[in-house]
């Protein structure tokens, strides 16, 4: 496995690619161009730009997380074509430049939800929380704002102003858009890109929906083992294949992860990995990534990929906000740092015990 960062971009991260160099164990980074909206070609300089100034700080871009899809795409809408065109023309010049890994999720208007971004724990950290009762009570026009007001001034990761504006006609147009229909626009749009992704080596890894539930009456089709399963099934074709986040799945208890890890095996292309804590009944907060700090038994999930023989990119995912950081909620370095750590030692581990090393 190669263990990388997420790094949003000097303009929009705290966290500087220096920062991310002297982490121990850390060779590169998944990244994109965040200022890009969904649906445009990406430009060839800017994207140079970025590369080179990720490799000139000693790292490399292990994949692209990411290029978002269009909701004309999501929705099966007339024009969908010319946005995956788009798409498809944005999968080229990666390719060109040797991108192989591409992060993306299809969830339907909110790329995915939280009641608080900044709980104060016992231990005075900070970290994102969901609590059903308080997002049943938010009306989803305001969804965004309650979100942005927790922010700490920085742009939130699938929360696009442009797009969050226009709340009241996105609901409008994915309405009658069920879990079959969704489905089958993801399987329209994985059938007209897979060729440029054989062309480039270019593994595509859909994203989990988070939480693995429905929230707003939305359509939600990658919640467990099953639907995933269905998704790498619709175009069985090994460039297509998933996000494993445990965060994400596990905020259904219901959800055993390593099981999901092994029947998915060659179909992971990529790995978050963070721990959540149980509060109640669809209610969970983020934790370390420690084991003891919450629910997920991070070991097994780890031994899992090991064993199943996972070789993509892994980053630790939301860490807490701690030691006085101010940060984009969730993308702090020090906690990240400390996940960094304890998931490179749990891979020694695992393969001391394999004999390996």
């Amino acid at each position: 496995m190669q263990m990388t960062m997420r790094w949003f971009g000097k303009a929009y991260d705290s966290v500087t690619l220096k920062q991310i160099r002297q982490t121990p164990g850390v060779s590169g980074v998944v990244t994109t161009l965040y200022g890009a909206q969904p649906g445009e070609v990406w430009g060839k300089d800017a994207f140079r730009a970025l590369k080179k100034e990720v490799e000139d700080s000693g790292l490399s871009i292990a994949g692209i997380e990411s290029v978002n899809i269009h909701d004309s795409i999501k929705i099966g809408s007339p024009d969908r074509d010319k946005y995956i065109d788009n798409y498809i023309a944005t999968l080229e010049l990666l390719g060109e430049a040797g991108i192989h890994l591409i992060c993306y999720n299809f969830m339907a208007i909110f790329d995915w939800t939280r009641s608080d971004l900044a709980k104060i724990r016992d231990d005075g950290a900070t970290v994102m929380n969901y609590e059903q009762k308080r997002i049943d009570a938010i009306e989803p026009d305001s969804m965004f704002s309650v979100m942005n007001a927790k922010s700490n001034g920085f742009a939130l990761a699938g929360w696009e102003p442009e797009r969050m504006g226009r709340l009241k006609e996105l609901f409008e147009m994915y309405r009658g858009i069920d879990e079959e229909k969704l489905s089958a626009n993801l399987r329209y749009f994985l059938e007209r890109i897979m060729p440029v992704c054989d062309k480039y080596d270019i593994n595509m890894a859909v994203h989990p929906d988070d939480p693995a539930w429905s929230v707003f009456g939305l359509p939600r089709i990658m919640t467990g083992k099953d639907k995933l399963l269905r998704s790498v099934k619709l175009v069985d074709n090994p460039h297509n294949g998933i996000t494993l986040c445990t965060g994400s799945l596990g905020t259904n208890p219901a959800n055993d992860i390593p099981d999901i890890i092994h029947a998915l095996k060659g179909r992971i292309h990529f790995a978050h990995v963070r721990n959540i804590r149980y509060t109640g009944p669809r209610d969970f907060e983020e934790s370390a990534h420690l084991s003891a700090d919450g629910s997920l038994d991070m070991f097994a999930i780890m031994k899992a990929l090991y064993d199943t023989g996972f070789k993509g990119p892994i980053r630790p995912d939301h860490g807490r906000m701690i030691w006085g950081e101010a940060a984009m909620p969730g993308y702090g370095l020090y906690d990240r740092a400390l996940g960094v750590s304890y998931l490179s030692g749990l891979w020694e581990a695992i393969e001391k015990m394999s004999g390996l090393r």
